[in-house]
């Protein structure tokens, strides 16, 4: 059965991961209850130092990708930079989502500033999934990647944040990168779900990208990642036994030609 947001809000505890094709999709869909297409596969897909280079046009077809892989988990596609920056632009695109893809919902980063942005899509039959905290899509302009709540002004402000994103119609809030405290009282703050990454225990929910949670991408671990596999190892030691296999002429064997 398809997650709906109806039997989202109704469990306790929610477990979201990204994915960026069927493959992958598919063997995380009857384990998680979120699938989130994010424009970090512009980092951790594509190679780029950012996310800032994704492009719409990838981000539908990811998109499409996991939605022919995953039938049963709820689908959420990142807007990218550049792709929401008026109501009016944000409503061309996310219908262009919604009309060539299968997703649920679509996630823009941004709180009071998008409110507006967020109404007009929710007014217009399209779930929104807010975002504050750490901004990927900021980390330019904000000189990298930065926790927030760590003073009163910011602690303030995201506050102001989560409410003006709840009343503007958005279905979920993904916390990022925010001062467990600060976080506790987000969550106690709104009544749509919380979704955290790098925000504590107290969120309704937590996300992680594969293939930081998997080991893949080792260059280094952000500080909330927990890896539940060397992946990265366990393929190249799998890549070289098979290399070691054609060089020294055990593949193909007598069980593997015709």
């Amino acid at each position: 059965m398809k997650n709906t947001l109806s039997r989202l809000y109704k469990k306790e505890k929610l477990t979201m991961i990204t994915a960026y094709d069927a493959l992958f999709a598919k063997m995380f869909d009857d384990i998680v209850d979120i699938i989130l297409v994010g424009d970090s596969l512009n980092m951790s897909f594509f190679g780029e130092s950012d996310t800032l280079s994704a492009t719409l046009d990838q981000m539908i077809y990811h998109t499409k990708a996991v939605c022919n892989g995953a039938k049963k988990a709820y689908i959420i596609c990142d807007m990218p930079f550049g792709t929401y920056h008026t109501p009016d632009i944000a409503l061309e695109n996310a219908i262009r989502i919604y009309k060539e893809t299968k997703a649920d919902a679509v996630k823009l980063e941004g709180g009071e500033e998008k409110a507006d942005t967020i109404k007009l899509l929710s007014d217009n039959a399209i779930a929104v999934v807010g975002h504050i905290g750490l901004m990927p899509q900021f980390s330019r302009s904000e000189g990298g990647y930065k926790v927030k709540g760590k003073d009163e002004n910011s602690r303030n402000k995201l506050l102001r944040d989560a409410k003006a994103i709840e009343e503007a119609g958005a279905v979920m809030l993904v916390i990022e990168g925010v001062k467990e405290d600060v976080a506790k009282e987000i969550v106690e703050s709104v009544s749509i779900p919380t979704i955290g990454i790098g925000a504590g225990r107290h969120t309704k929910g937590q996300v992680l990208v594969w293939s930081d949670m998997l080991g893949f991408f080792d260059e280094f671990k952000p500080k909330f990642v927990r890896r539940y596999l060397d992946g990265a190892e366990i393929v190249k030691s799998a890549v070289r036994k098979y290399k070691d296999d054609v060089t020294s002429g055990k593949f193909p064997g007598e069980e593997e030609i015709y």
